[in-house]
């Protein structure tokens, strides 16, 4: 499944990271699923294995500058790894972005080369 592995990017289309990420992708040849995590938000499980894949912890992933990252009391640094999933899940703006996934790797895409290190 190599080649033909399947390839998804969490995608938001106001992004301009989004957009490059993307491009560059179609750039190399790979259509991927696009994902508009903003119009059906990840579940918490689904957001675990994106996490896994990442090698990040929930708060590594949060836009800080994003209101509803204020709104949801996401500073609070005694929230617990599954607490902000919950968060991000209900609020899916402060997700980080893009996310592009292969198989068991992933990697985000700032700037928008780090995904090229997966798709190898």
């Amino acid at each position: 499944m190599s080649d033909q592995e399947s390839i998804q990017i969490y995608h938001n289309p106001r992004c301009s990271k989004s957009r490059q990420t993307l491009q560059l992708l179609r750039d190399q040849g790979i259509e991927p699923e696009i994902i508009e995590y903003l119009k059906a938000p990840p579940t918490a499980a689904e957001l675990k294995t994106v996490l896994q894949k990442l090698g990040m912890r929930p708060r590594e992933l949060l836009r800080k500058q994003e209101k509803e990252y204020k709104l949801g009391g996401m500073a609070d640094d005694t929230l617990s790894d599954d607490e902000l999933i919950e968060l991000m899940v209900k609020y899916p703006k402060v997700i980080e972005r893009p996310i592009v996934i292969k198989g068991q790797h992933a990697a985000l895409g700032r700037p928008p080369e780090h995904v090229l290190d997966i798709l190898s």
